[in-house]
């Protein structure tokens, strides 16, 4: 099978196309217009791949150049991760984040349906909720997201909802799933793969920075909340454990369906609890100084995963802290400076 992904060169992306050659692929179109993602990550891939990948360098938006790959290539499916991701910068400057996703999605809707190609992965996000008071947060919350990212990956859910109905009427077999999944760390096991962002937000990689010494104290922000150790909580997923889950729901997509899962392990780990473990992993002390809190920070979110388990019979491989904090240590030593190490 042939399969196409946009934003391969990116964190979830990567590791997906790397899952996608392991479950034997016969061959792997990996777009990205490496404004985020990294020429490292396709380079690694490119080994392994054993002359099934090829690389295509565009934006989505570049609709010609996109159309022409698809009609070239005509892939079986596609895998859609192409996204800006920082809920901060989408709040400074959303109409880039409306432009990249839901332009670029729709620029690749089009392209999909003048090539044939009838199957849809797409990477969203739990940021569609927003901040739901009721916990854990299943498929059927309803959504109500805070933030451009999050309000611009709901409305690239609603235009994909609208082609499969609109495949639905005139008789294609047009079937997408849309995979909304919470808090993601760790890299490849065997070190090949790792999660690589400027500037760097999320929390693991972040406190192992920290502990190398290559970023400041990291602000712990608000210890005061209703939790065990009056830090929020999150839920997290291996960054393995997504990839996997994106394949499996490839795999199980049917024609005209249109299928929503969450992603997650179920349970959750306070910010101390990660600095915990992340001090554990590294062997020394984390530089931490308290804050406030910030505004809009839920003091829980975690995720209901039943309904992927049950249909997909997904299920995480990596259910605690260790693997994930333990594979990204081994990732940050080897790449101290990202791909460019």
């Amino acid at each position: 099978m042939k399969y196409l992904v946009t934003g391969a060169a990116g964190y979830i992306g990567s590791h997906t196309v790397r899952e996608l050659l392991a479950r034997g692929a016969t061959r792997v179109v990996a777009v990205d217009s490496l404004v985020r993602g990294h020429q490292g990550a396709i380079d690694a891939l490119t080994t392994a791949a054993q002359g099934r990948l090829r690389f295509a360098q565009l934006d989505l938006r570049e609709r010609a150049p996109l159309a022409a790959l698809l009609a070239e290539e005509r892939p079986d499916a596609v895998l859609h991760f192409a996204a800006y991701t920082l809920v901060g910068e989408s709040v400074a400057q959303p109409a880039m984040y409306w432009s990249c996703g839901v332009g670029g999605t729709s620029s690749l809707l089009e392209a999909m349906r003048a090539a044939g190609t009838e199957r849809l992965v797409f990477s969203s996000t739990a940021a569609t909720y927003g901040a739901p008071e009721k916990m854990p947060i299943s498929e059927d919350t309803p959504q109500r997201p805070v933030n451009p990212y999050g309000a611009s990956k709901l409305a690239c859910e609603a235009m994909i909802r609208d082609e499969v109905a609109a495949a639905r009427k005139d008789g294609r077999a047009f079937g997408a799933t849309m995979l909304r999944y919470f808090n993601v760390a760790g890299s490849a096991s065997d070190g090949l793969l790792g999660e690589d962002h400027d500037p760097e937000t999320h929390l693991v990689p972040s406190a192992l920075q920290a502990a190398l010494g290559l970023r400041p104290a990291l602000q712990l922000f608000g210890t005061d909340y209703p939790t065990p150790d009056g830090t929020c909580i999150r839920d997290y997923v291996h960054v393995e454990d997504l990839a996997c889950a994106h394949v499996d729901a490839l795999h199980a997509l049917k024609p005209h369906a249109c299928e929503a899962y969450n992603v997650g392990i179920g349970h959750g780990f306070s910010v101390r609890e990660v600095f915990a473990e992340c001090e554990r992993v590294v062997g020394r002390p984390i530089p931490v100084t308290v804050a406030e809190r910030r505004d809009g920070d839920p003091p829980e979110l975690l995720s209901d995963p039943a309904r992927i388990m049950r249909e997909l019979k997904w299920s995480p491989r990596h259910r605690t802290l260790a693997p994930m904090v333990e594979s990204a240590w081994k990732w940050m030593q080897s790449h101290p400076q990202g791909y460019r190490s």
